[in-house]
């Protein structure tokens, strides 16, 4: 008992939380093999309800990735050089946030030994085809804009001096990559609510107004999660050290952006009931009286916008980082709810078409257990990976300067009047 009492003594806080870690994702792989190797009859997936508690975390994942495209821009197209060390972070949560996203479709699919199809047999045609392309386009983007802050680690520098020095100079094309990222996110974070908004069949989908929204939203919570994460990581971890005046500007931003997407988010919801549809109004009714009106009006409207809106837009509050923390926060739940608010009321309404019967009917989804188990298991995923990269990568580390920061083609340009 002694030498157990002694080895649990002489853990650290860092050991003991990836011990912790770790048993969910051997949990997660669990689950994840046998959906692999039993199909999708292990889960409470059906024709009816296809989508699930996967596709919410996929959805989810890629929403709160959009901060890398968004301050990268800011940073390499804009000029907004100040936030160079928020954006490393942005990238490095950036391709965790994708790994996610298909570590969740490998299992949703039902035939992951075909996932390359996509990018052979070429359906021009199809919106998931276009979101498919550009998931791994902008993937090779991620990982070409990764490979800098790896080559950087001290420890890499030592083992593998060559290579350090080879990756750390893919920096130098940083704007290139910048303009490629922003291309191909913005391509399929907008095809993503596109893919629903052209389902006629479901009327609650079938609008245009869903590739802004789904745009618009995962900039606010792409940068509110990178924004969390770096005062999180700051807060929890010696290797973590943030630039406070940086959170607090962005932070402003996403307060006056919260603003208009409150706005949006009505007109969408509330123009529904100008006119009446089958399904589009009993899905209304679902959406903000039915079993989806506590997570659209607290976990959305309220605790999603409404009150980190009025925290980050006050200056006092905002200047309180505990306060900011928590207003980011909510912004990131207020985002996950919305992608599952979308993703269940389109589905859980039933349309008959039949001849002389067109009839809405209600239908119900339950994740099974494997289903929970895997998505934790994804979820842990990304969590270790941050937690490996705060304390061996230096993600969160204001003070860090690339050796190629500096892109003398763009600076060589005389400044117009010089």
């Amino acid at each position: 008992m002694k030498t157990i009492r002694r080895l649990f003594s002489q853990l650290t806080a860092f050991q003991v939380w990836l011990a912790f870690l770790s048993i969910f994702l051997v949990a997660g792989v669990v689950a994840g093999l046998i959906v692999l190797t039993q199909g999708l009859s292990v889960t409470n997936l059906t024709d009816l309800v296809p989508w699930g508690l996967w596709i919410g975390i996929d959805l989810s994942s890629i929403a709160l990735s959009a901060g890398a495209f968004s301050i990268c821009a800011a940073v390499y197209l804009i000029g907004l050089k100040q936030y160079e060390p928020v954006a490393r972070t942005a990238t490095f949560i950036g391709i965790i946030g994708y790994s996610m996203a298909m570590l969740c479709l490998l299992m949703d699919i039902g035939r992951p030994d075909r996932f390359w199809h996509g990018f052979v047999y070429w359906n021009t045609h199809s919106l998931l085809w276009e979101v498919t392309m550009c998931v791994g386009l902008y993937f090779g983007v991620l990982t070409l804009e990764t490979m800098p802050i790896i080559g950087g680690a001290e420890w890499f520098k030592a083992r593998w001096p060559k290579l350090a020095k080879a990756m750390t100079k893919i920096h130098h094309y940083a704007p290139i990559l910048a303009i490629a990222g922003l291309t191909f996110s913005m391509l399929h974070q907008s095809s993503l609510g596109a893919t629903y908004g052209v389902l006629k069949a479901k009327p609650l989908w079938y609008s245009p107004s869903l590739s802004v929204l789904f745009m618009f939203s995962a900039i606010i919570g792409g940068i509110s999660l990178t924004l969390f994460a770096s005062m999180l990581a700051s807060r929890l971890s010696k290797e973590a050290n943030v630039d406070d005046s940086l959170l607090e500007k962005l932070s402003h931003f996403v307060g006056w952006a919260l603003a208009a997407y409150l706005y949006f988010r009505f007109w969408y919801t509330l123009s529904m009931t100008y006119t009446y549809e089958p399904g589009r109004t009993e899905g209304l009714a679902m959406l903000t009286k039915g079993p989806l009106a506590f997570n659209f009006w607290v976990g959305e409207i309220i605790l999603g916008i409404l009150v980190p809106m009025i925290i980050l837009l006050k200056g006092k509050w905002r200047a309180n980082p505990g306060l900011r923390m928590l207003a980011l926060l909510m912004v990131v739940g207020g985002l996950i709810a919305y992608r599952w608010d979308i993703v269940m009321a389109g589905q859980l309404l039933v349309i008959s078409y039949l001849p002389n019967q067109i009839n809405t009917f209600y239908t119900t989804y339950q994740p099974s257990l494997i289903e929970i188990l895997a998505g934790v298991g994804v979820v842990t995923f990304g969590l270790t990976a941050f937690t490996l990269g705060v304390k061996f990568l230096k993600v969160v580390d204001h003070g860090v300067v690339h050796e190629e920061s500096h892109v003398p083609e763009l600076e060589a340009i005389p400044a117009m009047g010089d």
